[in-house]
């Protein structure tokens, strides 16, 4: 059940709603499907670095480091999360949540790095492909695909893939893993039937362009949360025009929102207001507005019976 929490003093009025109980399912959903995605993908690695160097596949290799940077970024999340789950501190007000988005930027960048590394490799293996070995490459790549599918399954459906940077970063890696290991098997398939040795490094270079696509859709997110910005589904104009529909309300100003997480929110706003009205009562208003329109909870509401604004940035 939302437990909320509301200080009035001095004019100023918050509102610091959160699903304790949900948040709560949701990090042991999370931290057990990292867990169990972690030592699958961990345990496969070897076995795929190993027949990638007796089978002469760069594929099963480039998939293999993949493999490896999936296992890092599976543990980076989850120590992330069990970090992140830590309470706030004096010093540290909103407690430890940004270090998801710590190791979702990291991950991100791993991805970026890992991409272009297989990248140069293929294109180097391209003028010269050397003999593969297609069938040991099919066994393997056909085992470290179900692998992958059943770790994509785990972080999809028991987990917050959707809502968590953090634990959709891993998802990713894990997805362009399972990339990895179909363009393992098909290149298996062109060198056992027509012994084209050149489809090995074509399938690096394209698993490695999706590979670097979505690690630059996670670094592009986890720079963005870094940098304070507004959440896009978010209007500032739209929050200032529902604000301004609160009976008393003569201007909104100062208005603020930012990310601490993806599904953590902050929003701060100064509300000029006539003198005479009820506060308590356009507080209640404006926070029951402000959280069915858009969803925020975690609101600082700040009441101004006349207009204060020491500089005009501040008023900006």
């Amino acid at each position: 059940m939302d437990t909320e929490k509301r200080d009035h003093h001095k004019g100023h009025n918050h509102n610091h709603s959160h699903g304790g109980h949900g948040h709560g399912h949701h990090y042991q959903a999370n931290k057990k499907a990292l867990l169990v995605s972690f030592i699958l993908i961990a345990s496969f690695m070897f076995i795929e670095f190993v027949g990638g160097f007796l089978t002469n596949s760069l594929a099963l290799i480039s998939d293999a480091g993949h493999m490896l940077s999936d296992a890092v970024a599976l543990g980076l999340s989850l120590s992330a999360l069990i970090f992140g789950a830590k309470a706030a501190t004096p010093s540290r007000s909103y407690g430890f949540k940004r270090m998801e988005i710590l190791a979702a930027l990291l991950n991100g960048l791993i991805l970026i790095a890992l991409s272009v590394f297989i990248c140069i490799e293929a294109i180097e293996r391209i003028s010269t492909p050397p003999q593969v070995m297609g069938k040991g490459m099919m066994i393997i790549s056909t085992i470290g695909l179900i692998i992958n599918i059943i770790v994509a399954w785990i972080l999809h459906s028991q987990a917050s893939a959707k809502e968590n940077l953090n634990v959709r970063s891993a998802f990713l890696h894990v997805i362009g893993d399972l990339l990895g290991s179909v363009g393992a098997i098909i290149a298996a398939v062109l060198i056992m039937c027509f012994g084209w040795y050149i489809a090995d490094p074509i399938a690096s270079i394209l698993v490695s362009l999706l590979v670097l696509y979505s690690g630059w859709n996670v670094l592009k997110e986890s720079v963005n949360i870094l940098m304070e910005s507004k959440p896009s589904e978010i209007d500032s104009e739209q929050v200032i025009e529902v604000l301004k529909s609160v009976k008393g309300v003569k201007d909104v100003h100062d208005l603020h929102i930012w990310m601490i997480t993806p599904d953590f929110t902050s929003m701060t706003v100064h509300l000029q207001v006539d003198p005479q009205t009820d506060r308590d009562k356009i507080l209640e208003e404006a926070k029951v507005l402000i959280l069915k329109e858009f969803g925020l909870q975690h609101v600082t509401i700040q009441m101004e019976g006349r207009e204060i604004c020491p500089t005009e940035a501040n008023c900006n």
